[in-house]
């Protein structure tokens, strides 16, 4: 399953030769080097590890620097490993935007933007109380259980708490456009996460053309 990394810039939009407006999200994509080639014999399944921004040595303690240094890269801020399907990959080897094909879709994996502590009403879409003078009830939980029986809260149960900032893919989304010299990709509509926030992109496991 072919993989990259990449760093959300922001979205824009663009036209067809049609003349439609397109809205797209723009990832900075690789280059990304091979650092560990998986096998059977040595660690009992196929895959291959890569790494992506290059990262100060400094930074890098001393177990990751003689992984980096038995692979012959350079340190690597970002570390991701994919099983490979009858694929041969060296170490050093670059995996570009140039590997992907316009029009294919992908799945984005990225971490969705933190929203701190909210309630009920904003994180589960609840209904507001009434809304009438000295109701007391406006924005509150409702009841959360019976009182006779069970006598206590079900674990579980939907309220206020921490919103965001989770793992999130969308799935079937269409690569507009490749940028080769830019390692730059364009993605149709949004995709999780801030500017800056790094994203995994991958040819879309289910619904690909």
């Amino acid at each position: 399953m072919k993989t990259i990394l990449g760093k959300k810039m922001g979205m824009t939009q663009i036209f067809t030769e049609a003349g439609a407006v397109v809205p797209v999200t723009v990832v900075e994509a690789g280059p990304m080097t091979v650092t560990q080639v998986k096998t059977v014999e040595t660690d009992g399944y196929e895959a291959v590890q890569v790494g992506f921004e290059d990262a100060k040595p400094q930074r890098v303690n001393k177990p990751m620097t003689g992984h980096f240094e038995k692979a012959g890269v350079a340190p690597k801020k970002h570390l991701i490993e994919f099983r490979t399907e009858g694929e041969a990959y060296e170490l050093g080897q670059q995996i570009t935007v140039a590997d992907f094909e316009e029009g294919k879709l992908l799945d984005v994996t990225g971490t969705s933007k933190g929203k701190g502590t909210q309630g009920n009403i904003k994180r589960h879409g609840h209904h507001r109380g009434p809304m009438s003078h000295g109701s007391k009830h406006k924005r509150l939980a409702g009841a959360l259980a019976a009182g006779t029986y069970p006598s206590r809260v079900f674990k579980g149960n939907a309220g206020p708490g921490r919103m965001g900032r989770e793992t999130v893919t969308v799935q079937n989304v269409e690569l507009v456009k490749v940028i080769e010299e830019k390692n730059l990709m364009l993605i149709k509509g949004a995709v999780p996460g801030n500017k800056g926030g790094i994203v995994r992109i991958q040819y879309a496991v289910k619904g690909q053309k």
